[in-house]
């Protein structure tokens, strides 16, 4: 897990162009023991003088368009190794006069890919495999020097390459789970076209961390979000070996909690990791400030809002008064919500509460540093530390809780009626020892009641929906395959144990074009 930086000597520069995916590059090849930098496309040519290779990413725009992402000519005369991911590979076509169209046929999804001809960037992979694809443009005339190496039904140039000067474009995202190979894919780039050597550990990242956040707070104290979850407690881990009795941790029970949770967090952070943590209950002014709304961004908002009052009143209790307040944000949380460092805005998919910064008012500072890491990472991070089994493989749970789960206005009855339900998704999950098997697991309550029966009486109640995520980073997501005797189980218990469900449905939709999330 390198700790990159533009002042380190960076193996791998990734140029963003705008695409949800571009961290998610930088991330795979991060896992390969790399030093890697993801920079905006704008980034100068001079300080990638040293690269060992350069990967273009892909983007929203259409490279024939006025006003699209573009670099100069130069780039590719730079003798070092450049792979065009998507829109990469078809501005790296356009700028070498090459030719992209708009396609006839669109490709969003799963494509079957062809390789022609041997090639390092498909070494030891299968001549046919499933990619993922995301495009409307493709490239009609390949660029002088360059050869087609791999196709799909619907896109002729799916693979080009100019060996000559290491120059390689391929039209599907390597760095999404849905692409069979795509890690080894990339690493061919990396170790076998650029010639990498992995050369940095977890325990560098740690350390780096620990000397920057000693260097950033001097001796001033801190306050930690904590909220039981593995982003959390590693960040809390880490500060504690940064700055030790200069830190304080504060846990909110917002109401929107799952099952027994309150009281199981707080064991886990005080008996296992040793930490100093406050507990708040604030049950009554999170669902108070929910009343009557029924919109998931409002609501997430209005639950930032609150976990930013709940710190502030318990930080004016602590001796000294904390200048710094530290909260486990991880990359994902950072890339829905559309905030980037790369200096070309995503789309926003849904506000996360603890992405955006803090209200001028507060005179605190915020410390953020697993902001670049995506989950899987912060696993590795956490056991590094040596947080334990049951907070390492705590199932990732979205910081405003049940609240966003509970579809439509949030009271204190429908949380209940979702507790109990999810409890046993949670339950069966865990008894078949599948709970490994699984980014997460959890149930949905959906708002409009329906029809069923109940002891030959008309019974009108709430239907649910469980999803079961597969994923390693959830920047990408398949649906779980369990069976169907399985799932009949859980929906019989389900609508026996809780009277107010009488409906339960399973959600089947990858991400994307779903989210993990409802609301």
């Amino acid at each position: 897990m390198p700790h990159s930086s533009p002042n380190l000597k960076n193996d791998v520069f990734v140029l963003d162009f705008g695409s949800q995916y571009s961290p998610l590059i930088a991330r795979r090849i991060r896992s390969f023991g790399v030093t890697v930098l993801l920079v905006p496309y704008t980034y100068p040519l001079t300080r990638m003088r040293h690269a060992k290779g350069i990967i273009l990413s892909g983007g929203p725009d259409s490279v024939y368009e006025k006003g699209a992402a573009r670099v100069g000519h130069e780039l590719f005369s730079m003798g070092v190794p450049i792979l065009g991911i998507c829109y990469g590979m078809q501005l790296m076509a356009y700028l070498l006069k090459g030719k992209v169209v708009r396609s006839k046929k669109r490709e969003y999804g799963p494509a079957l890919l062809t390789i022609h001809r041997e090639n390092p960037l498909f070494y030891g992979i299968p001549k046919q495999f499933s990619v993922w694809m995301s495009h409307g443009d493709r490239v009609e005339e390949l660029p002088q020097g360059f050869q087609e190496i791999g196709s799909t039904p619907n896109s002729p140039v799916a693979a080009m390459e100019n060996s000559k000067d290491r120059l390689l474009g391929i039209q599907f995202h390597p760095e999404v789970e849905h692409t069979h190979h795509g890690g080894e894919i990339l690493k061919n780039f990396v170790f076998r076209i650029c010639e990498c050597k992995p050369t940095v550990r977890i325990r560098d990242f740690i350390q780096a961390k620990i000397d920057e956040i000693r260097t950033t707070v001097g001796k001033e104290h801190v306050i930690c979000a904590t909220s039981g979850g593995v982003d959390s407690s590693a960040v809390a881990a880490l500060m504690r070996r940064a700055v030790g009795k200069q830190l304080s941790c504060i846990f909110v029970n917002s109401g929107t909690l799952r099952k027994g949770e309150p009281s199981q967090v707080l064991h886990l952070l005080r008996s296992r990791l040793k930490l100093r943590v406050r507990s708040i209950n604030a049950e009554q002014r999170f669902l108070r400030a929910l009343k009557g709304v029924t919109y998931g961004e409002q609501k997430r908002k209005i639950i930032g809002r609150e976990f930013i009052y709940a710190f502030k009143k318990a930080a004016a209790s602590l001796s000294p008064r904390p200048i710094y307040l530290a909260q486990g944000t991880i990359h994902s949380d950072v890339i829905e919500s559309a905030g980037t460092k790369t200096g070309k805005k995503t789309h926003i998919i849904k506000t996360h509460h603890n992405v955006g910064g803090l209200p001028n008012k507060l005179k605190w500072k915020l410390i953020e540093p697993l902001r670049d890491l995506f989950k899987d990472e912060v696993r590795a991070l956490g056991k590094e530390l040596g947080l334990p089994e049951e907070l390492l493989w705590r199932q990732p749970f979205p910081g405003p809780g049940l609240a966003i789960r509970a579809v439509g206005e949030v009271t204190k009855q429908k949380l209940e009626i979702l507790r109990n339900a999810d409890f046993i998704v949670r339950q069966e999950i865990e008894k078949k020892g599948l709970a490994r098997n699984f980014y997460q697991y959890f149930a949905i309550l959906l708002n409009d009641k329906t029809v069923g029966v109940r002891g030959d009486q008309r019974a009108y109640a709430y239907p649910l929906v469980v999803k079961v995520v597969v994923s390693s980073d959830i920047m990408t997501s398949d649906w779980a395959r369990l069976s169907h005797d399985f799932l009949a189980h859980l929906s019989w218990r389900i609508t026996n144990e809780v009277p107010q469900i009488t409906r339960v449905l399973y959600d089947i939709t990858s991400k994307p074009p779903a989210t993990t999330e409802w609301e």
